[in-house]
């Protein structure tokens, strides 16, 4: 089916009496899953390394009887490789911390706002998020 540019012009004056802009139009994040819980595309990504890290760091506990203790340990354990070990991850930034009996994981956005919002999670695999500061165990659950 051939439009041409005139097809194009008719599809963005559509949108436009429909009172969306071109940008929203483009940008409205599509889920990746049912129940998916990310609000945009940097936000699936981050989620997305986050539950690769957490099964990581369970297959690594359960061979080794320990948490691992940074994530450089983690390469090669289920889906996690070595260029996952780089902590700049598009529009985040991963914190990784170990400690006694376990660990904390953070995934910090360049720019913090409802798109792009914090999260945090530990051993107990449950990932919690903020949108308005640094995510704690005391944030909401991502659901």
């Amino acid at each position: 089916m051939k439009t041409g540019w005139t097809g194009v012009f008719k599809g963005i004056a559509a949108l436009a009496l429909a009172g969306v802009s071109l940008a929203s139009a483009q940008s409205t994040y599509q889920p990746k899953f049912p129940g998916d819980p990310a609000r945009s595309e940097a936000e699936a990504a981050a989620l997305g390394y986050m539950r690769t890290v957490l099964r990581a760091q369970t297959q690594y506990q359960r061979k080794n009887g320990k948490y691992a203790a940074s994530l450089a340990d983690l390469v090669h354990t289920g889906s996690f490789t070595r260029r996952m070990v780089n902590p700049e991850r598009g529009e985040y930034t991963v914190s990784f911390k170990s400690r006694k009996d376990g660990f904390e994981l953070t995934m910090t956005p360049k720019q913090l706002d409802a798109q792009h919002r914090s999260f945090y999670a530990e051993e107990d695999g449950v990932i919690h998020a903020d949108e308005e500061k640094a995510a704690t165990e005391d944030s909401p659950k991502v659901k």
